[in-house]
């Protein structure tokens, strides 16, 4: 979604964020036996899965290394608060922790911006970091080659779908499409007849943000061809390709044969909210383009509890275009931990890491939070696949998953694509006035560094 925060606005939160910089106190190199570490609190109080792991890491470094000592620093704010915060602490040694929790989404913006360190000199060294899976490892890699994070879990997206409602449509109870078209026809289906549910979510448009890039669009367009927005050799953004008016056509069939949600609910901001607590759960909602995290919401406690989702739910790939190899798609982002550059313990930080991503605590991490492994031994451990159904689902897509080209241009790119989304998801534009705009603000946003394909 475009932001509508205002330079008045915006400065007010920056000063905010300063001003709880200030009541932090000092920064990493006030005392080189204590680690100090920042990551995102949820700000659901239900949900505190991280408070509670990160308790458990520190007191096993803290057993591990007598004398040193872990001070946990939480930012509790919405993902934008939390970007805005973690900057302004990473700008002065004062206020740098040792080590920072890093969206993907934003980790090279943080790297442009010099305020990372490179942790190639202790990857190197570790032997633990030849488990890791090399999809998961290019999430934190800049163009520069070098390695800025250590990813603790990605994710995967797929095709959830009631079976219920599909029993009803007379579709196959192990729906797995071969293309798009596959796709689109089974929705059809369920519009003609099951009557009165949602056949298939796309999301798309600025009021959802990532997932409509994430989850609708580029589970689309990587399925078209390789590298669809981001050309690795030339270090440009794509424009003008067929494989981006594929995939907005796609959107726009879904939404002018009425085989998505009403437009209005589609371009509501907490429309994923009502997808994963109601209209799952109610057999409202027949195909749902989503991640794999959903089942987070479904457990104990956890707000929206259906114990029974994985007997009335089934998985499918999403597939490609027209069924190219591999067959299917997936898109994975993820957090990683970083070390800044201006860290006072940066040694001991790296240490705090090699805590955190044993195989045990990494296999225990990536079960509490719904996690997909990007540890190999963790993958192929069987208490970890049947920890939770349809883990072994989603870690299979880690194979052939794609990352989004998160560079510093990348947010923009991202709203521009969600602006095409919404305006062939209203019919104010067509599918080739949609890709042209795009090409337009693509262009501008990174002053003129693209190329056609």
């Amino acid at each position: 979604m475009r932001p509508t925060t205002t330079p008045v606005l915006l400065a007010a939160a920056t000063l905010l964020a300063a001003g709880t910089l200030t009541a932090c106190g000092g920064g990493s190199g006030d005392d080189p036996d204590t680690v100090k570490v920042s990551f995102k609190q949820s700000t659901d109080n239900q949900i505190r899965v991280m408070d509670t792991y990160l308790a458990d890491i520190k007191k096993q470094f803290e057993k591990e290394h007598p004398g040193k000592k872990v001070e946990l620093v939480p930012i509790k704010a919405p993902d934008s608060e939390y970007y805005t915060k973690l900057q302004q602490m990473l700008r002065s040694p004062k206020t740098a922790p040792d080590l920072v929790y890093e969206d993907t989404f934003l980790i090279n913006s943080d790297i442009t911006s010099g305020y990372l360190k490179p942790l190639d000199p202790y990857l190197d060294k570790w032997q633990d970091w030849d488990q890791f899976i090399d999809t998961a490892k290019t999430a934190a890699k800049a163009d520069d080659g070098k390695t800025y994070g250590v990813p603790d879990g990605t994710d995967t997206r797929g095709l959830w779908y009631s079976k219920a409602i599909f029993k009803k449509a007379g579709l196959p109870a192990s729906w797995q499409p071969k293309d798009w078209d596959e796709v689109l026809d089974a929705a059809r289906t369920i519009k003609k007849k099951v009557p009165g549910v949602t056949p298939l979510n796309v999301y798309t448009g600025k009021p959802a943000g990532e997932a409509a890039s994430m989850q609708g669009f580029q589970m689309l367009a990587y399925g078209t061809g390789t590298d669809p927005l981001y050309d690795p050799k030339s270090k440009k953004w794509v424009t003008g390709s067929e494989g981006f008016k594929d995939s907005l056509s796609f959107v726009e069939t879904v939404y002018k044969e009425k085989l998505g949600p009403d437009v209005s609910d589609a371009l509501d901001p907490n429309f994923a909210t009502r997808v994963r607590g109601e209209l799952l759960p109610k057999d409202k909602l027949g195909i749902n383009l989503d991640g794999s995290w959903l089942p987070q919401d479904w457990g104990k406690g956890a707000g929206h509890e259906w114990p029974e989702w994985s007997d009335k739910l089934g998985l499918a790939p999403m597939p490609t275009q027209h069924g190219e190899a591999p067959g299917k798609v997936s898109m994975s982002g993820g957090w990683t931990w970083a070390v800044p550059a201006k860290a006072g313990n940066p040694d001991l930080a790296f240490d705090f890491i090699k805590t955190m991503q044993t195989k045990a605590n990494a296999k225990k991490w990536y079960i509490a939070n719904s996690g997909i492994a990007v540890r190999k031994d963790v993958a192929a451990d069987p208490s970890y696949i049947k920890a939770q159904p349809g883990l072994k689902f989603f870690t299979d897509l880690v194979a052939t998953t794609h990352y989004r080209p998160a560079y510093p241009a990348y947010p923009k790119v991202s709203t521009a694509i969600q602006e095409a989304m919404e305006s062939v998801t209203t019919g104010d534009a067509s599918v080739e006035k949609a890709a042209s705009g795009y090409d337009e603000e693509v262009s501008a946003a990174t002053d003129g560094a693209v190329t056609k394909k």
